[in-house]
C-alpha cells in the first residue's frame, strides 16, 4: 500500500502544474516524497533482516514484531503524505490514494496491533 501511495503521488506530482510549473519543483514536495521512499526502503530493510533470522533458525520475534509495526505505522504515514500531495481531489472516491489510506490504516489493526507489538518486543527486550 505504501509503494502503491507512493507511486501514485510520485507521478501525480510530475504531472500536476501549480503556480506555472510541475508541483514536483516545488521543495515540501520533494522533500515528502523523498521521506516516503526512505520510509518504503526502510520497512523492507527490516522485514528483510526479519526473515534472514527465520531462514537461519536465529531467534526472530523482537524483529518480526519491529518490522510490523514500523511498516503498519509506516503505510498510513506514506498514504496520508499522498493524500498531501494530492490536496482536495486525493479525498474522492475515485482517488486510488484515498483507499490506500483507508486500507493503511487497518494494518495497525490486523495480525496483532501496534501495541501488541510493543509488549512483545518489550518482552524480547528483557530476554537481552
Amino acid at each position: 500500500m505504501a509503494k502503491g501511495a507512493f507511486q501514485e503521488a510520485l507521478a501525480y506530482a510530475q504531472n500536476r502544474e501549480q503556480f506555472g510549473k510541475k508541483i514536483s519543483e516545488f521543495q515540501a514536495i520533494q522533500f515528502m516524497l523523498a521521506e516516503m521512499a526512505i520510509e518504503i526502503e526502510a520497512a523492507e530493510l527490516m522485514t528483510y533482516r526479519a526473515a534472514w533470522l527465520i531462514d537461519r533458525g536465529l531467534p526472530f520475534i523482537k524483529s518480526a514484531s519491529m518490522a510490523k509495526a514500523y511498516a503498519s505505522e509506516m503505510a498510513e504515514r506514506v498514504a496520508s503524505k499522498a493524500l498531501q500531495i494530492f490536496g482536495g481531489s486525493g479525498y474522492l472516491k475515485p482517488a486510488l490514494v484515498e483507499r490506500f489510506y483507508r486500507d493503511a490504516r487497518v494494518l495497525q489493526v490486523y495480525e496483532g496491533t501496534s501495541q501488541i507489538q510493543r509488549m512483545i518486543i518489550f518482552k524480547e527486550l528483557l530476554k537481552i
